[in-house]
């Protein structure tokens, strides 16, 4: 059997907002942006290079959604951003306005930092070192 994740919906306030942040902030692609109906588009964007994975940017729809926009781990890191060179990165993003909640450090499986994106979620971002992963 072989699967693999497609996507990963994520709550957000505005379509065009986290379309801008993660297209101009984080320099990711945009995949797609299809309007469904008034209220709803189909929405992904992708970390520049091979990735297999995309986010699904979900606007909330009622309340109970919007009230998880920004949290929707419970504070935890959500989501894992691997780069080949961090610093490079880093220091762009930086540049760019991102707010780091801890400077890059060295443990065993790589170098990371971690990152708020524009509604407060937690990324790791991790320039792995021995492992299966490849760009």
């Amino acid at each position: 059997m072989k699967q693999q994740i497609a996507h990963i919906a994520l709550v957000v306030n505005d379509y065009d907002e986290a379309i801008a942040f993660y297209t101009q902030k984080l320099q990711f692609k945009l995949i797609e942006d299809t309007v469904l109906s008034e209220t709803k588009r189909w929405v992904m964007v992708a970390p520049p290079g091979n990735s297999n994975t995309s986010l699904l940017l979900a606007k909330a729809a009622t309340p109970e959604q919007a009230s998880r926009i920004g949290n929707q781990t419970g504070g935890r890191v959500f989501l894992f951003l691997y780069t080949d060179d961090i610093w490079r990165d880093y220091e762009r993003m930086q540049n760019d306005g991102i707010e780091f909640v801890r400077s890059p450090s060295s443990e065993d499986y790589g170098i990371v930092t971690v990152f708020k994106d524009l509604y407060g979620n937690l990324w790791d971002l991790i320039q792995p070192v021995n492992t299966k992963w490849t760009f």
